[in-house]
């Protein structure tokens, strides 16, 4: 299935690259991992696998829900609040 959107990829890359950005911020304040630890931590994620499909959608989702969906991974090794 092809994803609709008037988005340009570049526009894409930038929602996502925000989306990492506050989620390994959000990683150093709450568990205080260092900026190498947070983005690797996001980097080899489920979750970072997910948001680069354009079909999940989870682009269009707020820094915050996937940080969510993030800590979740962490915490029982999935994704289980999607």
């Amino acid at each position: 299935m092809e994803v609709q959107t008037k988005l340009t990829a570049g526009q894409i890359s930038i929602m996502i690259n925000a989306r990492i950005k506050d989620m390994a911020m959000w990683l150093m304040e709450d568990f205080k991992y260092s900026l190498e630890e947070a983005l690797d931590c996001v980097y080899n994620s489920e979750l970072f696998e997910r948001l680069q499909n354009l079909e999940t959608g989870l682009y269009y989702e707020s820094s915050g829900y996937n940080y969510e969906l993030l800590k979740d991974e962490l915490k029982y090794g999935k994704i289980v609040g999607e």
